[in-house]
């Protein structure tokens, strides 16, 4: 069909599929697509069902009010996130099983039953009370990976405060920042980390973020998680401040093992999650405790298939939102054994993940594709060396997956045996929204598949017309339970953001008829549907190409890219083109083994036509040994354009490595001269 300015152009076919394992089938918690339909025909009762799981001190009295964009789920509830997570596991045999395995870089290990992680998170509530933090007042936590992160975040939780995490990479300036905005009243931290053999001295980025530029008046008292350093000093450097510096382990070495939980409203603000966003102010996003538990809950259970008897282990770093929903409060929540392990996956080898999933016996496995495209780079022998029967589902997230990297993921990992959950979501929606359910979807390398029951996602035109089969803005049309409840202190910038798109205009619903479009959630990006209903992720609306009137998401170009058995990683942008508007420019990883050539150039270009055609067939492609990363592990694409476009690189503050695109920089401007 021919393009227009409205729809995208869907290039890359993928017919490869894998129906769920029989074995695997038989014992899944989802054996019937009938859960479908239910959960279409009264949404609100099916999300109730759920919410009946939990534990609420009191039980709602209304399900929803649907104010657009504003929505109030179980109103009327009372009930606590932390209880939720730990008080209701005391009473039966999960009291003694292990919620937290925690390894250290270093190698030192720490585990905690429910029963002693309980103890922990109420001293720490205790130890915060003491120190004057009430219900409502936010607390930031600045921690590498290590389970005091954790403690801290249900500590607030048991209490009612609000905790507003930022992860531990971030700059002094970024976490002054959001320490301002959420006028935080209490920091806690520690003296440092450790990635890659050396330390991150997170203290010494927190004083400068408290005491330089006007530093940050609402902190009142920091408290200090001591993993290096003697008593008073931390590396060497950075000393406790006195009357604001306090050391973690003493303040809660005196604190009662016993706090009740607050009974917090459904409603009631659970955390803040600032998103960094490549321009303008990050975005304080705010999630309610009821509707986001419930979901988190749900989709944990469900997609996860998650068994009592699961060791389970997400890659993510606690500081965002999948390290909230996936390591913290839906396992929890589900009485899970979580695996957290603190530092990088090739320290001090490439095995390293491999080694914590034989060694703890991990039995589900979530981890980002630009990680599974990193151990693809690095090959297969360091899998290889280790025992991975005990694996038998793996999920991915933050990104769309290629689909070669999807297969390398199934086969070298998951044994050919163990399906793949690859899940749609945003720190905004604060669950999964798309994912298949393991044990009756047949899946499809690169598609996130189809929506979780109960939510409703749609592929619909600028205009507002549905596209059954094909491209175009992918949008939510109904509200969900652990949608976000707005931007901290910007409810105008909240609705522009999320709920301008089709405001104003008539959307056509799939059941007939059309609907306000000021009730349509846009997250920013473009998507396809198949003949299958399967939704493909195909990227932000922000990267998409328009070439000669083409308009092409960048991720089918990678993938095509990432099939050619050279390629490890790829990251396309729009090239400011005279006669074609724009054309492709394409950065490329190789494998291990892959030397770089003219030869291997040309080929990877004639790859791409065969793949998806002679329209998105690169004009550059520029080799490299890495690309540039937000410290989430994104492509920063926004900063690719600026080097092929030959403009002023932009904010590089958010990267993991800011060489990185200082030497892309150079290397692509010589190959220019």
């Amino acid at each position: 069909m021919a393009s227009s300015e409205h729809a995208l152009d869907t290039l890359l076919q993928e017919d490869r599929r894998f129906p769920a394992p029989p074995d695997f089938a038989a014992k899944a918690h989802v054996s019937s697509a009938d859960i479908y339909a239910e959960a279409a025909a009264d949404p609100e009762a099916y999300w109730a069902k759920w919410a009946d799981e939990l534990h609420w001190f009191k039980r709602w009295d209304r399900i929803l009010d649907w104010q657009p964009p504003n929505a109030k789920w179980f109103l009327g509830g009372r009930i606590n996130a932390a209880y939720n997570c730990l008080d209701r596991h005391l009473e039966g045999a999960r009291r003694t099983r292990k919620a937290l395995i925690w390894e250290g870089e270093p190698g030192d290990i720490l585990s905690y039953t429910y029963e002693e992680l309980h103890r922990e998170v109420s001293r720490a509530a205790n130890t915060l009370k003491r120190l004057g933090v009430r219900k409502g007042d936010r607390v930031a936590i600045y921690l590498p990976m290590v389970p005091e992160a954790a403690i801290a975040m249900l500590a607030c939780a048991r209490i009612g405060a609000v905790h507003s995490v930022v992860f531990g990479g971030f700059s002094a300036e970024s976490l002054r920042d959001r320490i301002r905005d959420a006028q935080a009243k209490l920091l806690i931290t520690a003296d440092g980390g450790y990635r890659r053999g050396g330390v991150v001295a997170l203290k010494r980025s927190a004083d400068e973020a408290l005491e330089r530029e006007g530093g940050c008046p609402s902190i009142e008292n920091v408290l200090v998680v001591r993993r290096h350093g003697a008593e008073g000093e931390v590396l060497g450097q950075s000393m406790m401040k006195e009357g604001r510096d306090l050391w973690w382990h003493e303040a809660l070495s005196g604190a009662d093992a016993v706090c009740p939980a607050e009974e917090m409203d459904a409603e009631d603000l659970l955390y803040i999650l600032y998103t960094s966003g490549t321009t303008g102010k990050p975005k304080g996003i705010m999630h309610t405790t009821g509707g986001y538990l419930t979901q988190a809950y749900a989709t944990t259970k469900w997609v996860f298939d998650l068994k009592e008897d699961d060791v389970y282990w997400c890659t993510a770093d606690v500081g965002w939102v999948t390290g909230h929903s996936y390591m913290v409060y839906g396992p929890l929540s589900n009485g899970a054994s979580v695996v957290m392990y603190e530092g990088a996956p090739d320290f001090p080898d490439r095995g390293r993940f491999w080694e914590i999933i034989m060694n703890y016996g991990v039995t589900i496995f979530y981890t980002a594709p630009t990680a599974i495209r990193a151990f693809m780079k690095w090959g297969t022998e360091f899998p290889e060396r280790y025992d991975l029967s005990s694996l038998r589902l793996l999920g991915t997230v933050g990104e769309p997956i290629n689909p070669e990297a999807w297969m390398w993921y199934h086969k070298q990992i998951g044994g050919e045996r163990c399906p793949i959950v690859d899940t749609w979501w945003q720190t905004e929606t604060g669950a999964i929204m798309i994912a298949p359910l393991p044990g009756i979807t047949t899946t499809a390398p690169g598609s996130a598949t189809v929506p979780f029951p109960g939510i409703s996602v749609d592929i619909i035109t600028n205009e507002g017309q549905r596209v059954e089969v094909g491209g175009g803005y992918l949008a939510v049309t109904r509200p969900w339970p652990s949608m976000l409840r707005g931007i901290w202190g910007d409810e105008e910038r909240f609705r522009q953001t999320y709920w301008s798109k089709w405001a104003g205009k008539r959307v056509e619903a799939p059941e007939g008829g059309d609907v306000p479009g000021e009730g349509i959630y846009f997250p920013g990006d473009g998507a396809k549907r198949d003949q299958n209903g399967f939704f493909w992720i195909i990227g932000r609306i922000d990267d998409v190409l328009n070439v000669a009137g083409h308009r092409i998401g960048t991720m089918e170009v990678e993938s095509a890219l990432v099939d050619h058995p050279a390629v490890a990683e790829a990251a396309v942008v729009g090239k400011t083109h005279e006669l074609k508007g724009q054309a492709v420019a394409a950065f490329v990883t190789l494998r291990e083994g892959f030397p770089q050539s003219d030869e291997l150039k040309k080929e990877l270009m004639s790859h791409v036509v065969q793949k998806i055609g002679a329209i998105a067939r690169p004009d550059d492609i520029l080799f490299s040994a890495d690309l540039p990363k937000t410290r989430s592990g994104k492509i920063m694409r926004r900063l690719l354009k600026d080097i092929a476009d030959g403009r002023a690189l932009g904010d590089t503050t958010t990267l993991a490595d800011p060489s990185v695109v200082q030497m892309l920089k150079e290397e692509y401007e010589s190959k220019e001269a």
